[in-house]
């Protein structure tokens, strides 16, 4: 057996090891009291253990497309921030352009009420 797989092999083991640490020390020393507040769907609006196939707004589908889009538009932004001595003035503006509409959208769902997080948290008592 050749000592070069030897390194090797005992770097993944520490990595492994430093990797799984840190979640087995919170599991341990962490102190845990669940109660009705911490089991509950306090993100979704309805009980998880109801029936599967009741209603439920339309509301939390658009809040999850705002966020990818806008999550998408953070994605978009940071190279052309990076690169900015490479694309010039023309690539300046189409950047301006769609941070512009990007806005203009953002503004609008603001108008319209589909940002009113009131949807959202819904408690309860």
């Amino acid at each position: 057996m050749t000592y070069e797989y030897l390194y090797i092999f005992l770097s993944i083991i520490i990595v492994t090891l430093i990797s799984f640490l840190p979640f087995v020390l919170s599991y341990i020393l962490n102190y845990q009291d669940p109660n009705i507040e911490k089991i509950s769907a306090y993100e979704c609006g309805f009980q998880p253990f109801d029936d599967s196939r009741q209603r439920f707004n339309i509301e939390f589908y658009l809040i999850g497309i705002l966020f990818v889009i806008f999550d998408l538009e953070i994605v978009f932004l940071f190279p052309s921030c990076i690169s900015l001595n490479f694309i010039g003035v023309f690539g300046f503006v189409v950047i301006c352009v769609f941070v512009l509409i990007l806005s203009l959208d953002s503004v609008m769902n603001y108008l319209k009420g589909d940002l009113n997080y009131n949807i959202i948290i819904q408690v309860p008592l």
